[in-house]
């Protein structure tokens, strides 16, 4: 009989985290029983899609609820977490049940420093934290996490996710390309750095940049583009990104602070080269000229140059820097590598 993992998470909604907990149950499935805890919504539901366990609960008494059922009834067991929160509610049933038990908690970054990184040096010791960059990593030791607490397993595309995504057959020439963008309209996404880059330096050509995401600043950013006169159309919220990606030369990224960036992982899968920013976990995805492009940060006059030079540059060029990616994908971000890496993890964490 398999050891059961139960793997909470904070949305029941298909956001980059949940999709990933999917994912990883699905990666460590021929060893663990996954069983996704959510609270109610389209991520419970994907998950019984795929074949695997799923349960849900509303707020904490919810989940302690949920988890209580489960231990009592599992003499092994081992629970993973993205909430502090819940973590909180394992360990002190866990006081009560004391199973042989592992806890890991994967940390995957966010815009507020002290809830997505500060409040994790606040968990036991025993618990293992799971960083899904090296960025990520960085930011927990900037917040007085000692590193021996933290491994690296970065996130990857499960194989079901990675086929919805066509793969590019040719690029536009140049004059003709168009750049998509994948992003929440946030302010800390800097898709205002676009717009600064275009209005700033509009012997661009003729690139037109297509972004997908909602979010509070898609108004006004959306205006600021019409009064501007810029190329760039905020489509709001779509959820064919696959389609989007297939009719795309390249993919955009403007966030300096990403603590990975899961659409680069799509980019890759439908043939399509990045640019990013050089920092934070966007950028350590990339090698520069080999597998994506970088532009500096923060910086929108090398945004602007950077646009141009993909605009303009020859499709060879492009196509091998889309090959790499491509190639990338199948090594370094391979569902099966890093669902050994969980596996290896909760081995030892049960132990």
């Amino acid at each position: 009989m398999k050891i059961p993992v139960l793997y909470a998470v904070h949305s029941g909604e298909l956001y980059g985290t949940e999709r990933m907990a999917i994912a990883t149950l699905e990666a460590i499935s021929s060893d663990f029983d996954g069983v996704l805890l959510a609270p109610p919504g389209p991520a419970a539901e994907e998950a019984r899609r795929r074949g695997l366990g799923a349960e849900t609960f509303s707020g904490v008494r919810g989940l302690a609820a949920v988890l209580a059922r489960r231990l009592a009834r599992s003499p092994k067991a081992a629970f993973v977490s993205t909430s502090v929160v819940h973590s909180a509610v394992f360990e002190s049933l866990d006081l009560v049940f004391r199973r042989a038990r592992g806890h890991l908690h994967v940390v995957h970054g966010g815009a507020d420093e002290r809830l997505s990184y500060a409040r994790k040096r606040w968990l036991p010791e025993r618990v293992k934290l799971i960083a899904v960059s090296t960025f990520v990593r960085e930011r927990l030791a900037a917040h007085g996490v000692p590193e021996q607490r933290v491994a690296v397993i970065e996130n990857f595309l499960a194989p079901s996710h990675r086929s919805a995504f066509a793969h590019r057959t040719r690029l536009r020439p140049p004059g003709e390309r168009i750049a998509v963008v994948v992003s929440r309209a946030d302010p800390i996404k800097r898709l205002d750095l676009l717009l600064l880059a275009l209005e700033r330096r509009p012997d661009v050509g003729k690139l037109q940049v297509r972004v997908l995401g909602a979010g509070p600043d898609l108004e006004r950013l959306r205006a600021r583009a019409a009064e501007s006169g810029v190329p760039v159309t905020f489509s709001g919220f779509d959820p064919c990104v696959a389609e989007a990606l297939a009719g795309a030369d390249f993919l955009l990224h403007t966030c300096p602070a990403e603590p990975f960036g899961l659409s680069i992982l799509e980019a890759f899968a439908a043939g399509l080269p990045v640019l990013v920013p050089d920092r934070g976990g966007a950028g350590a995805l990339v090698e520069h000229g080999r597998t994506g492009f970088h532009y500096r940060g923060e910086d929108a006059a090398s945004l602007a140059e950077a646009l141009e030079t993909l605009e303009r540059a020859p499709s060879a060029l492009l196509d091998r820097v889309a090959a790499a990616g491509t190639a990338l994908l199948d090594d370094r971000f391979c569902a099966s590598a890093r669902g050994a890496d969980y596996t290896r993890v909760l081995r030892e964490a049960l132990r």
